[in-house]
């Protein structure tokens, strides 16, 4: 019994850094400040926790990751208290300059585009699996992304006069 429990500890610690880093881009991606985020990625691992599903392969767990992610950002801008709550603005820390940039201008975007925007780039996910994770037509992540792509150029071209 006492062996069970720690083997599945041990597989329970190997999830969670396997996905960690992934589940925490996307909500800093979602929720534009590191407090939030670290909000939202606990509540998505405690919901793992709590229901722990298992996985039929490496892209089902990535996946519902996501899909609990996007599910608990959603969740946590519709929070009445939240209108009326002003945001902070951080950053985390980034490889290079040019990430970093990137990334302000990213939050300038509105998170639908945003979030298509950080699957399609930061997760590498296609189209498809991308319309799947946020259930929404395949139609609509590409007019989303292709929305996403002009704003951000719109952004930088006028930020850096290009």
């Amino acid at each position: 019994m006492e062996q069970q429990s720690l083997e599945s500890n041990d597989c329970i610690e190997d999830i969670i850094n396997r996905y960690s880093n992934m589940v925490y881009r996307l909500a800093f991606a979602q929720m534009r400040n590191k407090t939030d985020a670290d909000d939202i990625f606990q509540e998505v691992f405690m919901r793992y926790l709590k229901k722990k599903p298992e996985f039929q392969s490496e892209e089902h767990g990535k996946a519902w990751f996501l899909r609990v992610t996007v599910n608990c950002s959603k969740k946590f801008w519709a929070a009445a208290w939240r209108k009326r709550a002003e945001v902070l603005e951080e950053s985390v820390i980034f490889e290079s300059e040019q990430e970093r940039e990137l990334s302000y201008e990213l939050k300038k975007l509105p998170v639908k585009y945003r979030v298509v925007i950080h699957l399609f780039y930061y997760e590498d996910l296609s189209i498809e699996k991308i319309s799947q994770i946020l259930k929404r037509k395949p139609s609509t992540v590409r007019t989303q992304l292709t929305r996403g792509r002009r704003m951000l150029k719109e952004i930088l071209e006028e930020e850096y006069h290009v």
